[in-house]
């Protein structure tokens, strides 16, 4: 038989290796790393993630989450593709051209049920059919995923088009010039000057790509599952979280990003709101950041249509339902 001390002594290493493990399941012990890049400069476009952060989200799911701030010359995809960040924030436009060149990206959630992409112009014009006189700036990106559709659409030229810097002093300049912008960022800036605008949005026209979806590698779905199952929960939990107060996620967004304004950010998410980009779409019945396989036919079928995707290209593995199908947090 064991004398009392031993049995005391048993006891009390059995407790140790119970809180041990508890510690691990809570993420006290031990937090999972995680890198993540966004798409632009630190905004409330982003305000989800650095909410999650914030708030202890990803913490309390087991996650140390690092957030690694894009711009111009940042190239999420190649990131990704290094294997120097987890998770990107991507278009499916853009995940679905990288599974055609045999790219192993995997779309994983959808806290934008619709691009925000658009054009803003000087209030006189009527609709997006009446530009075919203007110049229309475009950046990058924009030349690759919407532009070809909105040119064939609207019965627009290659010779009207210039590159868009992310300046808007030609805009203010030339009331002949248009552009692309965001109904979050360019309006504000141009409210500011005392211009009025008006601002059309692609989907509303039938542009019908997901936009700011979360996007890993086969490799990290197949090596940490469980990882990514936490992470999309928990950057759920932030979006529906940075929608009900925002201020938490703002001060990151701010120290990352020092030229963000609190007007900026005010005027960003009342648009969220407005135009329920989080909150409405599949979202609405089915929980923030829902995804079908329908609304990804429908994309694919898109760009095969307008000449931007092979008709071979196997659309299926750009994505997964995986690991939102049984998230259900309602906005």
């Amino acid at each position: 038989m064991l004398g009392r001390e031993q049995v005391s002594g048993t006891w009390r290493r059995l407790l140790a290796a119970a809180a041990i493990a508890v510690g691990l399941v809570q993420g006290v012990y031990a937090q999972d790393k995680v890198t993540l890049a966004t798409t632009w400069f630190a905004q409330a476009e982003h305000g989800g993630y650095y909410q999650a952060v914030a708030e202890g989200i990803y913490k309390k799911h087991g996650l140390d989450v690092t957030i690694k701030m894009g711009g111009p010359q940042v190239n999420g995809m190649q990131l990704l593709l290094a294997g120097q960040s987890d998770f990107i924030i991507n278009y499916d436009f853009a995940v679905l051209q990288g599974v055609e060149k045999g790219f192993p990206l995997v779309t994983v959630a959808a806290p934008f049920q619709f691009d925000i992409q658009g054009i803003m112009t000087r209030e006189d014009v009527p609709n997006l059919a009446s530009l075919k006189d203007k110049t229309i700036l475009v950046a990058g990106t924009g030349t690759t995923y919407w532009w070809p559709w909105v040119k064939k659409k609207y019965g627009y030229t290659d010779a009207q088009m210039r590159p868009y810097t992310f300046n808007l002093q030609p805009f203010f300049a030339d009331p002949n010039i248009v552009q692309q912008a965001f109904p979050s960022s360019e309006p504000y800036q141009a409210d500011q000057k005392g211009l009025k605008t008006k601002f059309f949005l692609l989907s509303a026209e039938g542009y019908p790509p997901y936009t700011q979806a979360i996007t890993t590698t086969q490799k990290m779905i197949s090596d940490k599952p469980d990882v990514v199952a936490r992470f999309v929960r928990a950057s759920i939990e932030g979006w529906k979280s940075y929608m009900a107060n925002p201020a938490p996620g703002n001060a990151l967004i701010k120290k990352d990003n020092p030229n963000m304004t609190d007007g900026q950010l005010a005027y960003a998410m009342t648009k969220l709101k407005e135009l329920q980009v989080v909150s409405g779409g599949d979202a609405a019945t089915q929980g923030i950041g829902t995804m079908s396989d329908a609304r990804w036919k429908k994309t694919a079928d898109f760009m095969v249509e307008w000449g931007l995707l092979k008709p071979e290209t196997d659309w299926r593995k750009a994505y997964t339902l995986q690991f939102v199908k049984d998230v259900k947090v309602m906005p």
